[in-house]
C-alpha cells in the first residue's frame, strides 16, 4: 500500500549476495555434499545466466547513485526504525517474506534513499506547500484491511466480520496481500499522504471500529477497519525537513530518474568486463536525452 521508490522481486536476492566477502577465492566451497561441492564461481555463472543482466543493471545503480548523493548510516538506520516501529513483532517476519534478512534490507532501503535524492535534486519546497502537508498529517490513523480481488467477496468478508469473526484470521484466509499471512492485516500507523486517495479517504472518515463497505483501488477491493486515531504531537519545526522532502518527493518527475541515472553512467566511463554480460547496461549507456519539443504558434494559441 505504501507508495515507494523502488521495487523489485530482484533486490532481495542481489543483495543477499552482498554477504559474501569480496576477499575470499571464487573457489570457496558453498555447499559441499557426497554428490560434489558448489563453489562460488559456480553460483556466480548460475546466477549471471539466469538474473545475471537485472543484477549488473541494480548494482550499477547503487553505485552511480552511490558516488553522487549522500545518504547517511544514520538515514538508513532512521528508516529501518521507522519499518521497525510500523510493522512491530511482524517487522522479521516481514522482510523474510520479501527475500531479505536485516543486513540486505539495509542495503534496500538505502538505495531507495539514493533514488529519492536523485529524484528531490533541484526541487523546491515552499513554506507554504510545508504548512500545508503538516495541516494535514496532524492526525494519524492506525488502521488494518483486508484486500481482496471483487467487491462479492469483499461483502462477504465484511458480513462474517459483523457476525464476529476475528480480523487477523480473516486478513490471512481471504487477503490476496502476502504480508497479510504474518501481519493479520495491520498497517500500522500513517497519517494523510501515505495511502492511495480512494483508501485514505474513507481510513481517515472511519471511527474506530467501525468496518467499512468495500473500497476499491487499483489494488482490488478493501475492508477497512480504524483501530486507534491520535493527533500528531510533534509541532512543525521538528517535522519541517521531513514535511519537505515529502512535498519534494510529491513534486518529483519520477520518469526523469532514468536519464539521470543514465548520464551518470556515460560519465563515469562504465566498462564492462564479462563479455557474458556486455547487453546488460545497454539500455543505460545507449541512453539519449529526448529532443526537447519545441514551441508552435498552434501550441501557444492553446
Amino acid at each position: 500500500m505504501k507508495k515507494i521508490v523502488v521495487t523489485t522481486a530482484l533486490a532481495a536476492s542481489i543483495f543477499a549476495l552482498g554477504a559474501c566477502s569480496d576477499e575470499e577465492s571464487t573457489s570457496q566451497v558453498v555447499v559441499s555434499s557426497e554428490f560434489g561441492d558448489i563453489t562460488q564461481e559456480d553460483l556466480y555463472n548460475e546466477m549471471k545466466a539466469s538474473i545475471g543482466d537485472q543484477a549488473l543493471q541494480l548494482l550499477m545503480i547503487e553505485k552511480t547513485l552511490d558516488s553522487k548523493y549522500d545518504v547517511s548510516d544514520e538515514q538508513v538506520q532512521a528508516a529501518l526504525d521507522a519499518d521497525k516501529e510500523e510493522y512491530g513483532e511482524n517487522f522479521e517476519a516481514y522482510i523474510a517474506q520479501q527475500g531479505y534478512n536485516e543486513e540486505s534490507y539495509k542495503k534496500f532501503l538505502k538505495l531507495n534513499l539514493l533514488q529519492e535524492e536523485a529524484l528531490i535534486e533541484n526541487v523546491e519546497a515552499s513554506e507554504e506547500e510545508i504548512q500545508a502537508k503538516y495541516d494535514a498529517q496532524k492526525t494519524e490513523v492506525n488502521a488494518r484491511h483486508i484486500l481482496v480481488e471483487d467487491e462479492a467477496i469483499a461483502n462477504e468478508v465484511k458480513q462474517k466480520l459483523e457476525d464476529g469473526g476475528d480480523f487477523a484470521e480473516l486478513a490471512k484466509e481471504y487477503s490476496t496481500e502476502p504480508q497479510a499471512q504474518t501481519s493479520g492485516g495491520d498497517l500500522g500507523w500513517f497519517g494523510k499522504g501515505q495511502m492511495v486517495p480512494e483508501f485514505e479517504e474513507v481510513a481517515f472518515s472511519l471511527e474506530p471500529g467501525v468496518i467499512s463497505d468495500p473500497v476499491q483501488t487499483s489494488f482490488g477491493f478493501h475492508i477497512i477497519e480504524v483501530v486507534e486515531k491520535r493527533d500528531i504531537e510533534k509541532s512543525y519545526e521538528d517535522m519541517k525537513e521531513e514535511l519537505a522532502r515529502e512535498v519534494k518527493l510529491e513534486k518529483a518527475d519520477t520518469n526523469a530518474l532514468f536519464g539521470k541515472v543514465a548520464q551518470l553512467m556515460k560519465d563515469g566511463n562504465v566498462e564492462i568486463k564479462d563479455e557474458d554480460l556486455n547487453a546488460a547496461l545497454a539500455n543505460f549507456l545507449d541512453y539519449e536525452e529526448p529532443a526537447a519539443k519545441e514551441t508552435t504558434e498552434e501550441d501557444s494559441a492553446e
